[in-house]
């Protein structure tokens, strides 16, 4: 089994809407791996135009051990941070690539896809705008022993206050 790092760089999304009938939006990205998941910094006033630059990272196998199948995607969820109640949902954005990437990272040590823009969806899958995101995976070792279980991986941001 092949285990790396999955760097996940969320650069930037424009068309965003705002949800609130005051007022802008103060977006942030929730990024989910698998279980595995992280969070942008809010881009505080930015609107729907908001822009982070921030690289997220995440634990990688292949092939993937365990429960759950094969299910190698992306899941971007854009956020939008309300003080006084419950954040609300700006749209979602899923990137299939990552089964891809993995597969020629495992056959020549690494992987890219530049960053690219991808279409932001609501709930009901109408369009609501772009994120443009990059990846990365680097493996890191091969081996069944399933090492470095325990072991966290930057980008974690659960615990931070807003």
């Amino acid at each position: 089994m092949a285990v790396g790092i999955l760097e996940v760089h969320v650069v930037s999304a424009k068309g965003l809407k705002s949800t609130d009938f005051l007022g802008g939006i103060d977006p942030y990205v929730v990024v989910q791996y698998r279980n595995q998941e992280r969070q942008t910094s809010v881009a505080r006033g930015a609107g729907g135009s908001p822009e982070w630059n921030e690289k997220l990272t995440f634990r990688v196998e292949y092939p993937i051990n365990g429960q759950g199948g094969g299910e190698h995607k992306l899941l971007l969820k854009i956020m939008d941070h309300d003080t006084f109640s419950a954040d609300d949902f700006l749209g979602l954005a899923t990137i299939h690539q990552v089964k891809d990437l993995l597969e020629i990272g495992v056959e020549k040590g690494s992987s890219e896809l530049h960053p690219c823009k991808h279409s932001v969806v609501t709930a009901a899958n109408s369009y609501c705008g772009e994120i443009k995101v990059g990846l990365t995976i680097t493996i890191k070792r091969e081996g069944g022993d399933g090492g470095g279980e325990g072991q966290q991986f930057g980008g974690w941001r659960q615990s931070r206050d807003f």
